[in-house]
Formats: C-alpha cells, structure tokens, sequence
C-alpha cells in the first residue's frame, strides 16, 4: 500500500534558524552561533563542545564494547549450533509451532 503526499517541499533547517518557506524553528534564535559569539557566549559554547565531544567519545567506546560482544554471542551461538545440529533444528521447530499457535489464536 503506498501513500502519496501531495505539496511536500524539502525541508532544510537554513542559516536564519528557520525551516523550509520560513517557519521558524522552536527555541532558534537570530544569527544563531555568530549571534552568541557577538554576546561573549564562546567561551560558554567551547565547554558546550568539549561536553558533546566527551559524551560522543563515550557512546563511540560503548559502541565499539557491544559490537565486541555480540560478535562474540554469534561466535559461541554457532559453535553450539554445529555441535548439536539436531538438537538446534528441533528447538528451532519447536520455537515456531509455539509462535504459530500463540499468534493464530482467536
């Protein structure tokens, strides 16, 4: 089934803090950045950065950990399924009757 939306522009945040055709975006102000920087804001906007930065090396570390360990949960999931091929195809069978009754149920 598709769904076709007539009248729809892009929408681009644009350098006056407005979106598309001039709406203005919540909580944007005008000038932006150079604006906060004219009111001596940089120094308030550097420890912003440093902040962001700090929070994105963190989730960039504790990405790289879950990747690690999935990576590792797929190599011990196989290894169990080439050691006990049978016994995986009938869990795996019995997992999808027990679905198929759950899910047809009225």
């Amino acid at each position: 089934m598709e769904e076709h939306y007539h009248n729809m522009t892009s929408t681009g945040v644009t350098s006056r803090g407005t979106v598309g055709r001039g709406s203005p975006v919540p909580g944007a102000r005008r000038g932006g950045v150079v604006e906060v920087r004219r009111r001596g804001g940089g120094g308030k906007a550097a420890e912003l950065r440093a902040r962001l930065q700090t929070s994105l090396d963190k989730a960039k570390d504790t990405c790289r950990k879950l990747e690690g360990h999935a990576v590792e949960s797929a190599k011990a999931a196989d290894r169990v399924i080439r050691r006990h091929p049978y016994e995986s195809m009938g869990i795996a069978f019995g997992v999808g009757v027990l679905l198929g009754v759950l899910i047809n149920r009225r």
